[in-house]
């Protein structure tokens, strides 16, 4: 639900919005007030710090507002309170945001708060006072044309955009908003035109254009096109495929996604946030999905956004209270049942994620995405037999298995693998390397797996050798190996490839007992053992910990147990 392409420099706004504009010290260091209120201030201004840095939202705005209230004066607390009021989506931040003309984030609130009064000159003067010279670059265009169709002028307002629309890298996000706009106006033919320009760079436009786009294209008279965009999400696989369900098709076409310039806005924000969190700068794709709800509350865009970002820092309760803002009607509504499964599942309360998703599943009988997500989340708790259930539900529903379908019979032969069924399994995994032969955890799970069972030992080497080309760091892949080449009797190679999966991954108690197994065989009884007995201590499975144990006691089966380490 991003835009893609985005510029680089756009990394450099999380800079500017969450500057602190500095310009004194830290609470607690002196100022205007004197020494004692600032010392006040200082443990709720540290505290805050840590709240902030936890993404603990709520924690944040409560330490830094009470700091500022025992120190009122202080330039960096001042700036930290608003960003903390603004992320916590507290009123607060409007009044503070009045005391800071240099904080960017702090004029584009103060300019959303016009535009939803009507006062277009004035958000005009506050969003071209942030200058064009800087990253804002990107959103000021939009911004500026959704202003001037404020006003009643849609001349203007695309006049701003046309240009950039058909000559800017970021042409998918002007044409779009100018589509939206002469949509608004009326004018087909150009809305039309606009929305057309938008996707035409996209091989397979992501979720939210392709509706925004279809939208338009649908109420331009042109319903098949406006389908071919949704088929093409739905064709896609991902979690945004169930959004763009058939039972979704006729709201999703007949709803105008932006109605007005606060939702444009709001939709310009989200889609900038989408951007900046994927190229890793999460805390301003907070600010601007919070600036996005002030315009537009229950935004699902948006309000995913607040709930994904909150998540990356286990705030997976408060991230579960955002998705529940989002209104059940909303097209959004199955995508957001499956991330509620998820952080159900972190937070142990699986049987609640499982009946979600078996709800979803009934509710889109002919989507793969419930089936297969229940599958993943089953697999996870080590419920291997019903996994496979679910997976095979999920495969029943693709109709013809594609080489992108790989992931899915790799799952599932895991889990029959782990449930006893290995005909089946190894099936699966064979199928899944048929549809896409350079996989290399697929290659390495099958590979040694016939390692294990002693059979097919010269294919398997030969596919753990292309595993480890493809995966030179992967100490796992390392070890499945030297396994083989063990099995083989090619001890040299087996150390070798050991010495190297332990040096890759020395806290993995299995492999730490093959590289003892391999010494032990070589004739490096004192090795062995000592690699036994760390092996002992990484937390193995209780019945690999009985295993390791009889070796220190007996040594290897099948070799003399008579220099046994005691």
């Amino acid at each position: 639900m991003q835009f893609p392409g985005p510029s680089p420099r756009l990394a450099l706004l999380a800079a500017a919005l969450l500057s602190a504009c500095a310009a004194g010290g830290v609470p607690g260091q002196g100022g205007p007030r004197g020494q004692g209120a600032a010392s006040g201030a200082f443990g709720a201004y540290l505290a805050g710090r840590f709240a902030s840095a936890e993404t603990d939202t709520q924690a944040a705005a409560d330490y830094l507002l009470a700091a500022l209230k025992a120190d009122p004066d202080q330039p960096e607390l001042l700036n930290r309170a608003f960003m903390a009021a603004l992320l916590d989506g507290r009123a607060d931040a409007v009044r503070l945001a009045r005391r800071l003309p240099d904080n960017p984030a702090a004029t584009l609130l103060l300019a959303g708060t016009d535009l939803q009064a009507g006062r277009w000159d004035r958000a005009e003067q506050r969003v071209k006072g942030i200058g064009r010279g800087g990253p804002l670059q990107v959103l000021q265009p939009v911004l500026l044309a959704w202003l001037q169709l404020g006003r009643g002028q849609p001349d203007q307002a695309l006049a701003i955009l046309r240009p950039l629309a058909e000559g800017n890298r970021l042409r998918a996000l002007n044409a779009l908003h100018a589509a939206l706009i002469a949509d608004i106006a009326g004018r087909t033919r150009e809305a039309e035109r606009f929305a057309r320009m938008a996707v035409a760079d996209q091989p397979q436009p992501i979720w939210r254009l392709a509706v925004l786009a279809g939208g338009v294209l649908g109420r331009a008279g042109k319903p098949q096109e406006a389908a071919r965009l949704l088929d093409q999400i739905a064709e896609g696989g991902d979690d945004a495929a169930l959004g763009a369900a058939e039972a979704n098709r006729r709201a999703l076409l007949a709803q105008r996604g932006v109605a007005s310039p606060a939702d444009g806005w709001a939709e310009a924000y989200t889609a900038l946030a989408g951007a900046l969190r994927g190229q890793g700068s999460p805390d301003v794709a907070l600010v601007l999905a919070q600036l996005a709800l002030r315009l537009r509350p229950g935004f699902g865009p948006a309000l995913v956004m607040v709930a994904d970002a909150l998540a990356d820092q286990a705030h997976e309760e408060d991230a579960l209270g955002v998705l529940g803002r989002v209104a059940a009607e909303d097209p959004l509504a199955p995508v957001i049942g499956l991330r509620r499964a998820g952080l159900l599942d972190k937070l142990d309360r699986t049987e609640e994620a499982v009946a979600l998703l078996r709800r979803l599943s009934d509710a889109y009988p002919a989507m793969p995405q419930p089936p297969t997500r229940l599958g993943d989340l089953l697999r996870g708790r080590s419920r291997f037999a019903e996994a496979a259930v679910a997976y095979d539900q999920a495969i029943a529903r693709l109709g013809e298995v594609k080489p992108r379908d790989w992931p899915l019979l790799y799952a599932r032969g895991i889990a029959r693998e782990r449930s006893g069924d290995w005909p089946r399994a190894e099936a699966d995994l064979l199928r899944a390397l048929e549809l896409s032969p350079e996989q290399p955890y697929v290659l390495n799970y099958l590979g040694y797996t016939w390692a294990e069972q002693g059979k097919n030992l010269d294919r398997a080497k030969a596919m753990l050798l292309r595993a480890t080309e493809l995966r030179p760091q992967d100490g796992n892949i390392a070890d499945s190996l030297g396994w083989v080449l063990f099995r083989l009797g090619d001890l040299p190679g087996a150390v070798t490839w050991l010495e190297k999966a332990v040096e890759l991954e020395p806290r993995n108690s299995l492999i730490n007992d093959h590289l003892g197994d391999a010494y032990w065989v070589a004739g490096r009884q004192r090795e062995a053992a000592f690699q036994w007995r760390r092996a002992s201590t990484l937390d193995p499975e209780p019945e690999e910990l009985a295993r390791i144990e009889a070796k220190l006691r007996d040594g290897l089966p099948g070799y003399p147990a008579s220099t046994a380490q005691r």
